[in-house]
């Protein structure tokens, strides 16, 4: 391909014809050129080895009100242009658009069309104009000023409509048009390259047939590639087909009271939908993998993991004992299933089914397909989850490389890829370098997305985030207000994500100190949740958690413990009892029960939430750390000072190896230790820690521990008979 040019070919098409779209970007970059011509020149220069790579992409326009700077770049970058042809298409303002630009480019020889729907020429009479398939800008010429002419044009097209060209015929017409060489000289490469694989397959025995039989053998097999080339096409329409049907008549609904409490949750429908899905189709088992896998991704995203965990597990075997050997599909389902059972916190597993994933997508599409980058992508989920974060920065870094290289520096894949950067410098407390890269995302996103889109959402959420982890709350409220109006006009006033937003905010109103703000917005998203997700839900759990904190900060102790027993309960039931969020609600449970004088329960608590940590993150993991933290500071309370000492150094050699020693974390802990230095009368080593701790403390999201610190110095210097001392800390 000439050097100037990144994309061979640029894939103009209405939404309403995305399955040709799809199906086009693959079959063209599938195709292997016929080494026999490979290097011959052309009018469009040297034939390349792939018609490769291919630029489809149009999720830019849905909020844009000019062609966008990503998909000019790439028709300025794109040897030739395919316009899918069909009525929707031609009515089309942004096809138009992109042949005019094309056009003005001076590539419109560069040219081709695949009518899939519609009539040419239609539009020339009144009674058949909405039946005209041919956009406005390929009927007429091109003018010097780079306007349209009245001069018709004559677009070079492959007819994909039903008794016209067949699938293999499109492909080699559009191939043989970018290429510049004749359509039967491409035809007969192929017939040469079907009589190779079967020279391959006979059998020595037969080679002394009469010609004529070898003759009818290479007929017969072009003849059974043909067909299967149409049985594999029928055979995705008919899957396409036959999901759409089942997934909207799953939200038919024939009598409504037949839903629990008169009322139908979407969990509900699913549910009903996942018990179909059995019965149905048992003699297509492809289609129903597909739907298996679907409908998992649906109730993933709801947050259903362990409903989606058994039909990605379904949609994982069907596959495998489909295909015989690993393919595409199966890494599909492998990836599916390992980015569930990541949220889910099964990370053994996770992490084995996306390096099998990440293995197959390597060996079938290469190292440097967007696939694998989103293989390593989820990969490096897994190991952030369990906080091998130096080992997760190496993929995400090479994911940002792949998807550069494949998009250019000005793509959705390559902002998300440097959010992920930032994400994983956050989770290891770095917080000022997590702040640079997650800024870097957000101006990309901005740049995407003018106005509204998910993606620039969860940017400005995600700096938010770190900008609280800085302690700059004043910085990320204004960011979590603007992602949360722009849920709003994405999604309207009720929805899952919405709720996240009110969470998002209110956890900035708590750490602003206005605490009757951040109670209200708790309690709306997790009245939305119970209203759209049901009265028991993990993001229902969570939000009461929330919620329990800033009572606990209001003063309501007895109310915030009741809450934050219930939402422990709740998780425990949705999640499963070995649950991190499950240990992450015990620890914090217990950490008030010590305050409580309740050190029975908070015992029980303190060790099932390290028990479950260990057992999913191992023993040098942060969240450990945390755990002994908590356990350090009920063994102080119940003044058993060398234990809690043993404990709180534990949580600090562990928190050493991945946190940096200024975060709020390591002051906690070393300051519980100096605590229990004291109660030894260790005054002199007690005293380094507990001041060291004191600067740390004032950022941690826990309100009273800046002044726990300080009194826990008061009484250090009480102590070692230090009044002077002491009195500085006591206000």
């Amino acid at each position: 391909m000439d050097p100037e040019f990144k994309y061979r070919a640029f894939i103009s098409y209405s939404h309403s014809n995305e399955k040709w779209a799809k199906w086009l970007h693959r079959s063209l970059e599938s195709y292997r050129v016929p080494k026999y011509i490979v290097g011959k020149e052309t009018p469009f220069g040297p034939i390349p080895e792939r018609i490769a790579p291919v630029f489809r992409d149009r999720d830019e326009l849905a909020t844009s009100t000019n062609l966008g700077a990503t998909l000019t770049l790439a028709l300025e970058q794109s040897a030739f242009q395919i316009v899918i042809c069909s009525p929707a298409a031609a009515k089309s303002r942004w096809v138009n658009e992109e042949i005019l630009a094309f056009k003005r480019l001076g590539r419109e020889h560069r040219i081709f069309c695949l009518i899939v729907a519609g009539e040419p020429g239609a539009s020339a009479t009144a009674e058949t104009a909405d039946q005209e398939c041919f956009p406005n800008a390929l009927i007429y010429r091109m003018g010097a000023d780079g306007n349209l002419t009245s001069t018709r044009s004559e677009p070079i097209a492959a007819d994909a409509r039903p008794h016209k060209d067949s699938r293999q015929d499109v492909r080699l017409k559009l191939v043989a048009g970018m290429l510049g060489i004749g359509l039967d000289e491409l035809k007969q490469r192929e017939v040469h390259r079907r009589q190779r694989r079967l020279l391959a397959l006979v059998s020595a025995s037969i080679i002394g047939m009469a010609f004529t039989t070898g003759l009818a053998a290479v007929a017969w097999i072009a003849r059974n590639e043909a067909d299967r080339q149409r049985v594999r096409a029928e055979a995705e329409a008919e899957t396409a087909r036959q999901t759409t049907r089942f997934m909207v008549d799953l939200f038919k609904v024939s009598d409504p009271g037949e839903a629990l409490g008169n009322k139908i949750t979407a969990r509900e429908i699913l549910d009903k939908g996942a018990a179909r899905i059995e019965e149905e189709l048992v003699d297509q088992p492809g289609i129903q993998a597909t739907l298996m896998d679907t409908m998992g991704t649906v109730y993933r995203s709801l947050g259903l993991y362990r409903s989606a965990i058994p039909l990605a597990r379904q949609a994982l075997d069907k596959r495998k004992s489909l295909s015989g050997e690993p393919d595409t599909a199966v890494a599909e389902s492998l990836h599916n299933l390992g980015k569930v059972l990541t949220l889910n916190a099964d990370y053994g597993e996770a992490e084995r089914d996306l390096r099998e994933a990440l293995a197959i997508r390597r060996k079938l599409l290469g190292n440097a397909h967007p696939d694998v980058a989103a293989t390593l992508s989820a990969l490096a989920e897994v190991l952030t989850s369990t906080g091998q974060y130096a080992k997760a920065e190496p993929l995400i870094q090479e994911a940002l490389r792949i998807r550069k290289a494949a998009y250019g520096d000005l793509y959705p894949d390559v902002a998300e890829s440097i959010g992920d950067l930032g994400a994983n410098y956050g989770d290891r407390g770095e917080f000022k370098q997590a702040e640079v890269y997650l800024r870097q995302a957000l101006i990309l996103q901005r740049k995407l997305h003018a106005t509204v889109h998910p993606d620039l959402a969860e940017a400005l959420n995600n700096l938010a985030w770190v900008l609280t982890s800085l302690n700059e709350p004043a910085k990320a409220e204004p960011l979590y207000r603007e992602a949360l109006e722009m849920k709003r006009q994405m999604l309207g006033d009720s929805h899952p994500e919405l709720a996240q937003g009110l969470n998002n905010l209110a956890y900035a109103l708590e750490l602003r100190g206005d605490y009757q703000g951040a109670e209200s917005a708790y309690r709306q998203a997790i009245a939305m949740n119970q209203k759209l997700l049901g009265d028991s839900h993990p993001e229902i759990a969570l939000g009461m958690s929330n919620l329990a904190f800033v009572l606990y900060a209001k003063g309501d102790r007895p109310g915030a413990i009741a809450v934050l027993r219930d939402s422990l309960e709740m998780s425990r039931r949705e999640l499963g009892a070995g649950h991190p969020d499950v240990a992450s609600a015990a620890a914090n449970l217990a950490y008030w029960l010590i305050e409580a004088g309740d050190y029975d329960e908070a015992g029980r608590l303190v060790e099932a939430s390290l028990a479950i940590r260990r057992k999913v993150f191992g023993d040098n993991d942060p969240r450990v750390a945390s755990s002994l933290t908590v356990k350090a500071n009920l063994l102080l309370a119940m003044r058993r000072f060398e234990e809690a000492r043993q404990a709180a150094a534990e949580s600090r050699r562990i928190l050493a190896l991945t946190l940096p020693g200024d975060h709020w974390q390591v002051a906690m802990a070393k300051n519980v230790e100096g605590a229990a230095l004291v109660g030894l009368k260790d005054y002199r080593n007690a005293e380094p820690l507990l001041v060291g701790s004191l600067g740390a403390l004032s950022a941690a999201p826990i309100p009273d521990l800046p002044q726990r610190g300080r009194i826990r110095l008061a009484e250090l210097y009480t102590a070692w008979g230090k009044p002077g001392q002491a009195s500085k800390y006591r206000n």
